[in-house]
């Protein structure tokens, strides 16, 4: 009995040594941590994304091509003219019809031309009669033809179709056509055929230069 009890004690002696190594070889390999890791707040970020939406926008110019047209008196008709070179056409027609010694179907000063001072006339003659005529400018002194001859009523100092000197006998025949070119200040002139007794019987007509006419014109 005696030996069974020294057994247990030195079981239990032993046991006991074994737990204090057991601990020591935990306690060596496998430290306690009585600190608990420091917590790392994370910084929060905030990204503001922005979104740019971009407009292409197409601007479509239109050029507008304004035309003024000057108020003509009642009856009048614009003449061909180029505003930018100041030049005004005027087409002049003896018509086969009606009156044989007319311009464009009128006699005896009928047909007045309105022109702006100073700008360049550009006169095609045309001849449908079945006898000669011409085209001439006079500075007149009468108010009316009153001469055979329209260099005694005035200084004549443009023609079409003949010249300064044979202007009395010498026209363009019928069907034919001359122009020429000129300009005029202003004033009041004559236009007439200058074969001898023409413009007497009514071949002639009026041109009015002024620097208050902007659009060229006629009347009739």
């Amino acid at each position: 009995m005696a030996q069974t009890n020294t057994t247990i004690v030195v079981a239990v002696v032993i046991a006991i040594i074994l737990v204090a190594v057991a601990g020591y070889y935990i306690a060596t390999r496998h430290p306690v941590t009585t600190t608990l890791p420091t917590t790392t707040t994370l910084s929060t970020t905030t990204i503001s994304v922005v979104t740019t939406t971009t407009t292409s926008t197409t601007t479509t110019t239109t050029s507008t091509t304004t035309t003024t047209t000057s108020k003509l008196p009642s009856g009048a008709v614009a003449l061909p003219y180029d505003a930018s070179n100041h030049t005004v056409f005027l087409n002049i027609v003896s018509l086969s019809t009606g009156n044989p010694f007319n311009f464009n179907g009128t006699s005896g000063g009928q047909l007045h031309i309105y022109i702006p001072a100073g700008w360049t006339v550009i006169v095609t003659y045309t001849n449908q009669e079945s006898i000669p005529h011409n085209f001439n400018i006079v500075q007149n002194s009468t108010t009316t033809p009153n001469n055979a001859n329209i260099g005694a009523d005035g200084k004549i100092i443009f023609s079409v179709g003949t010249t300064s000197s044979t202007y009395e006998t010498n026209g363009i025949s019928s069907g034919a056509s001359a122009s020429g070119s000129t300009s005029l200040p202003a004033g009041i002139y004559w236009f007439a055929c200058g074969i001898a007794g023409h413009a007497e019987s009514g071949m002639w007509g009026v041109i009015i230069s002024s620097t208050s006419i902007t659009t060229p014109y006629e009347t009739s």
